[in-house]
């Protein structure tokens, strides 16, 4: 099998982010970023999802941390986009739970080349420790559109923010180590239509 890594560079004005992805790691991940909590995040990603990463992050964290989680979230997707080739003999469809403490939350996607998010679930807090909660839709967001995948994610329960955000990301990867995978039955790509790009 061809190796199924990408390594995407994205450089603006407000952040530049350098991302490696491959699918078929062993969960390693090498990560650099100004944002600590998403590099927390982004560990437990590659873990479950069995990817191995490299992800360098720097940006304009004086003012916030919304351009460089936004712009890590992009560059993620495209990375995973470019991974996945022309998809044939993925299984496409995964799907994870995962508890955390009193949290549990579920992850659905579909690497179907019609990106959208559905995310279902209340964060309790405004902030853990100085990330803003609101940034985890955005980045989940910005993922999903660039990868081009169909993103549900459902917060069953929870009251501790931090442990629902981890759940997340931690069914996030499992997931996507699920969709990614190639199933030996698969001829050609699992859709119909002939196409999942």
């Amino acid at each position: 099998m061809s190796s199924r890594e990408a390594t995407i560079h994205r450089k603006t004005n407000e952040t530049e982010i350098i991302a490696m992805l491959n699918l078929d790691g062993e969960g390693k991940a090498q990560l650099d970023t100004d944002v600590p909590f998403m590099t927390h995040m982004l560990d437990l990603f590659t873990k479950h999802g069995l990817f191995n990463t490299k992800i360098v992050a720097k940006g304009d964290t004086e003012i916030d941390d919304h351009h460089t989680t936004e712009d890590i979230g992009i560059v993620l997707g495209e990375a995973l986009k470019a991974a996945l080739g022309d998809k044939k003999g993925i299984r496409r469809y995964g799907n994870a739970f995962v508890p955390m403490d009193e949290a549990l939350a579920q992850v659905v996607v579909d690497l179907s080349n019609r990106p959208h998010l559905e995310f279902k679930g209340e964060l309790p807090s405004q902030k853990v420790g100085t990330f803003d909660t609101e940034l985890v839709h955005e980045f989940l967001w910005k993922f999903a559109l660039e990868a081009r995948m169909n993103l549900h994610v459902i917060v069953h329960y929870g009251q501790n923010t931090h442990h629902i955000i981890e759940a997340i990301f931690k069914a996030l990867g499992r997931a996507l180590d699920e969709a990614t995978q190639i199933d030996p039955r698969v001829t050609g790509v699992p859709s119909t239509k002939g196409s999942l790009t």
